[in-house]
């Protein structure tokens, strides 16, 4: 699923599309093959209908989630999900479906396109989306508010200092990975990035928050920091379905640690990685660096 820094990577690189004028484009047509796919309004033909003509006047990020701000007070809300991924170009509809031209696009990975949105600059916004749980929801004000109340602080937001990522800990129960990707916490570490923070911090994955010490959290905030940043420098990780608005692969492969490196030597001491599973997900460490 991309986390923060593969959804940071998107909304950044659809910002730099000046060129290409996306922003201060309108909607002038959407396609999809996967209605479900639309959360908000009740059915596609009302979504087709009230998102045709809206400009768009700014994308950003909460958590998980890429926000359009519309013309007229609306916005659009897209959660990729687990396999899902924007995509920006050009596309042809032939037999059926949408093909794009030779390069990254291309790629079969790319392929899955169950929604696209065409712009009156000429370009496209597509979704690929190989199991098809994404979400989209087009949402006034107060109902985009509703949709985003739940989640915690954002971790590299200026304000999120140690102390305020301490607090946020603070009488919380339940093993440390866990509560690093729950959402109302902190928002937007998932499976990856919490394997990496914890393996950084030399911290077990399944000890109890209540048990960590206070050098124990510092270690684990700077690692978070450090490792997010990293990754959004790199353009995320792209192992499985990710990739970036171009078609391409992010980068942070070459510094991923222990992410499904199970049965590999740790690149720190040598000892065999281990994956073992929490509450229905895997935890990835190292034995012998990060001792429960």
């Amino acid at each position: 699923m991309p986390e923060l820094p593969e959804v940071e990577t998107i909304v950044r690189d659809l910002n730099k599309t000046g060129a290409h004028k996306l922003l201060c484009a309108r909607f002038i047509n959407v396609w999809t093959n996967f209605p479900k796919t639309i959360k908000e309004p009740e059915s596609f033909e009302q979504f087709k209908n009230k998102i045709k003509g809206k400009e768009i006047q700014k994308i950003w990020r909460r958590g998980k989630n890429i926000i359009f701000s519309l013309s007229e007070s609306y916005f659009l809300l897209i959660h990729q999900k687990l396999t899902g991924h924007l995509l920006f170009g050009r596309w042809e509809f032939r037999e059926g479906k949408w093909v794009a031209p030779a390069g990254p696009l291309a790629e079969k990975v790319n392929s899955y396109i169950h929604l696209l949105f065409t712009l009156d600059s000429g370009q496209m916004l597509a979704l690929s989306d190989l199991r098809k749980f994404a979400k989209v929801k087009l949402l006034d004000n107060e109902k985009l508010k509703k949709e985003i109340s739940f989640l915690g602080p954002e971790p590299l937001e200026k304000d999120f200092a140690f102390e305020k990522f301490r607090r946020s800990l603070e009488k919380r129960k339940g093993k440390i990975k866990q509560v690093l990707m729950n959402q109302e916490i902190i928002a937007g570490i998932g499976n990856i990035y919490s394997d990496e923070i914890l393996w950084r911090a030399k911290v077990h994955p399944f000890k109890d928050v209540s048990k960590l010490t206070r050098k124990e959290l510092g270690n684990i905030y700077r690692s978070m920091r450090e490792i997010l940043a990293k990754a959004i420098k790199l353009g995320g990780e792209s192992i499985s379905d990710f990739r970036k608005i171009s078609g391409k692969k992010g980068h942070f492969d070459k510094e991923r640690k222990v992410y499904q490196r199970e049965g590999e030597k740790c690149s720190r001491c040598g000892e065999i990685i281990k994956r073992v599973k929490l509450a229905g997900r895997s935890a990835h460490f190292c034995p012998k660096c990060q001792k429960l």
